[in-house]
């Protein structure tokens, strides 16, 4: 009875455990090194099923990590093959999908999430016989079938398959019109919401940003949603119009504002951002950390990500 009741609690222990959520870093800048270019991988921590948000690099990024010994698997293709579940693309340019892409005949079969402008782009510009070949499952034939699209319904909540986590999608402004989109990834117990590109909505004279705002503010309210995965890409002297549908430092502390006034600033103390695609031009990563930490009128927990280096988020 002894060892049954130990077997028991052992095992709601770990699954208790378990219930954190896990970040690997496959990529973090924001363009130019086309080995470092923005892929995250998210899982329950002490799990390997992961969803990769975003894929501008898959290979360099799963190999630093093991160089790292921060994947359990030592095998770069069992990485790719079994333990990536899935894709969120946020978005069709390629510095968020190119490692997928060019990966694709090495993979094995899951889905890919996304709005419908982004699979279509996927559909007609990438998974294609002139650009490659059509690993997707739907365009033009041959039809590999190897990539399942998941259109992606605005604000509605969906499975990930094969992990323990449900996603939702909302629609982000990149250079308005076009669009990007952010993703809602939860379990039980944690959430994290993850950007592709985005401008300031006022900036773009766009609505996005506040509508997220106003759909998550409750989450963090609650606790549950503790971490953003937001994109900084230039620093401050970058002129609004050469921003290209992207974030400064002020930028961000122009949202964290309106974000404040949903959920109140003591809630925005208990938040931390993990920084992404940051320009890696000259000094703009070193001008963009400094001019976030000098200027945090929110007192917000700042990450800057790490290639290959796993984040834990309790």
């Amino acid at each position: 009875m002894k060892k049954y009741l130990f077997n028991i609690c052992f095992g709601l222990s770990i699954a208790s455990f378990a219930q954190n959520l896990e970040i690997i870093p496959l990529g973090v800048y924001g363009g130019s090194n086309e080995s470092n270019l923005s892929s995250y991988l998210i899982a329950e921590e002490n799990t390997n099923n992961y969803l990769a948000l975003d894929a501008g690099t898959i290979y360099s990024g799963i190999n630093k990590a093991i160089e790292k010994g921060t994947f359990k698997d030592k095998t770069l293709e069992n990485v790719l093959k079994e333990n990536i579940k899935g894709y969120f693309i946020s978005h069709g340019h390629m510095d968020h999908l190119a490692g997928m892409v060019i990966n694709s005949p090495e993979d094995s079969q899951k889905p890919i999430y996304a709005i419908t402008e982004t699979i279509d782009v996927l559909k007609n510009k990438y998974f294609t016989n002139t650009a490659w070949a059509n690993f997707g499952n739907e365009g033009e034939s041959p039809i590999l079938n190897k990539y399942q699209y998941n259109y992606a319904k605005i604000a509605e909540t969906f499975p990930i398959q094969n992990t323990n986590l449900t996603g939702t999608v909302y629609e982000l402004s990149h250079v308005n019109p076009l669009k990007s989109s952010a993703i809602l990834i939860e379990n039980n117990k944690n959430a994290v919401l993850y950007f592709g590109d985005t401008g300031a909505d006022r900036v773009e004279k766009s609505d996005k940003l506040s509508k997220i705002w106003t759909e998550v503010a409750p989450k963090i309210k609650s606790g549950k949603l503790k971490t953003l995965m937001l994109e900084v890409s230039f620093p401050n002297s970058q002129s609004e119009k050469f921003l290209f549908g992207h974030l400064t430092p002020q930028l961000m502390n122009e949202e964290m504002g309106k974000l404040a006034q949903l959920v109140g600033e003591k809630n925005l103390k208990k938040l931390t951002i993990i920084v992404t695609h940051i320009k890696p031009k000259g000094d703009y990563e070193q001008k963009i950390k400094d001019e976030l930490l000098s200027n945090n009128p929110y007192s917000i927990n700042y990450i800057f990500p790490k290639q290959g280096e796993r984040i834990i988020l309790k």
